[in-house]
């Protein structure tokens, strides 16, 4: 149950915060906080710059858990927590976001520099403002809104800010969830607002399991006018890259909870082979993300495609190695009638006047990570479904909208 005044007065708050999202939006979308897996330098300048501003809005209650890496300048990957006591001290309701973003990609495709952050048609625009930064801003205002009000809430708030969620998560909540395994608490409602559709109206539950794998075709390199004298490693590659489209086919299960309703298997980043025109590489590297279906074992994907790969390295007299760099197989879902889900359908339908759903999606999120523990965590925020595209962005009034939701689920009982 709700106090509808109370939630009138929170959501009046909220209104009010409009100008104020769209400034933290632009000051964390100028601060890049890519992983180095992606040729960055990671979190610490963005969660130091974020931490300065929670403080400035009054949060004063921090727990840090950063993990070690020597891999960026910093040697630190930053997690941390804000915290505001509730009436049950023991109770939470966690929204966790992440800190890290992906790269821009071809800059020449964005209308804009997409690190510089620009309001458009009721848009904001930039990269990282989606994936995770609306709902990042939506988590800290809804907070701040029952702040600012003086209300104590039935139960207490958490806001987690972690690392590495585009990559592995290792040195994210993995590490932190390490370094204290009582953070959180069987009865706690979590939610990761990490994925959705343009309606509000989806509540993930579950999700595919995922594997990242690298190829390595290893040939002869030689002069290209010389063919005969060497190996090319990039047709081997080709070749072998349109022979596992045939993994459609040798899994082939549909199931309706999940959209698409299938496994994916697409070929993605390509590595630079050699420098100049006229010479036959002897070296080419290559990325399959493959995004299965519970129903279906990883090591049984893996295992039909070593099968094929074997009959490239034949044909082709060339030597592939095959490399996992992401390998989770996918947890039991939550259940659809958890308090989390239906604390998100009651908000969900007060806010946007919509009747949730529950489905699974191909996506990768912290809730896998959570629901593996035995934690039955919800993935939901409205989403604009741009992340990692050109000219990312989300409508202001989903960061309204979505902090909104979140004050309700603080606020119920």
């Amino acid at each position: 149950m709700i106090d509808k005044n109370l939630f009138k007065r929170v959501t009046d708050r909220i209104d009010s915060y409009r100008e104020a999202m769209i400034d933290l939006q632009i000051g964390l979308t100028a601060i890049p906080a890519v992983g180095p897996e992606n040729g960055g330098d990671g979190e610490l300048l963005k969660a130091d710059y974020l931490k300065k501003r929670l403080i400035e809005m009054g949060f004063n209650n921090f727990q840090h858990y950063d993990a070690p890496d020597e891999r960026v300048t910093s040697k630190t990957r930053p997690n941390f927590l804000a915290t505001v006591e509730g009436s049950n001290k023991y109770k939470f309701v966690w929204i966790i976001t992440h800190l890290d973003i992906v790269p821009p990609g071809e800059i020449k495709l964005w209308s804009h520099d997409p690190y510089s952050a620009y309001v458009k048609n009721g848009h904001i625009f930039g990269r990282g403002v989606e994936d995770n930064q609306q709902d990042m801003v939506a988590s800290i205002f809804a907070a701040k809104a029952i702040l600012d009000e003086g209300l104590t809430t039935p139960n207490s708030i958490g806001l987690g800010f972690v690392a590495d969620e585009e990559t592995s998560g290792h040195k994210g909540l993995y590490s932190m969830m390490a370094a204290n395994d009582k953070l959180f608490g069987r009865e706690d409602l979590i939610i990761i607002p990490d994925s959705g559709n343009s309606q509000g109206s989806l509540i993930e539950i579950a999700e595919k399991s995922m594997l990242w794998l690298s190829f390595k075709t290893k040939g002869k390199q030689c002069h290209a006018s010389k063919p005969q004298l060497g190996n090319n490693a990039f047709v081997a590659a080709s070749h072998l890259v349109t022979k596992l489209s045939l993994l459609k086919k040798t899994f082939p299960k549909v199931d309706p909870l999940y959209d698409p309703k299938t496994s994916t298997f697409e070929a993605t980043k390509k590595e630079p082979n050699v420098g100049n025109i006229n010479t036959i590489p002897g070296e080419d590297i290559f990325y399959l993300d493959c995004r299965v279906l519970p129903e279906y074992k990883l090591e049984d994907v893996i295992a039909e495609i070593e099968n094929i790969t074997g009959k490239i390295e034949k044909k082709f007299k060339v030597h592939i190695e095959v490399s996992p760099v992401m390998y989770l197989q996918s947890p039991p879902p939550t259940s659809p009638e958890s308090p989390v889900v239906l604390a998100l359908e009651d908000a969900i339908q007060d806010v946007y006047g919509c009747k949730a759903f529950t489905g699974g999606v191909g996506a990768g999120t912290l809730a896998s990570y959570f629901r593996r523990k035995g934690y039955p965590a919800a993935v939901w925020s409205k989403s604009s479904l741009n992340a990692h595209q050109p000219d990312e962005s989300c409508p202001i009034d989903n960061i309204v909208g979505d902090a909104k939701v979140f004050a309700h689920i603080f606020l119920q009982d």
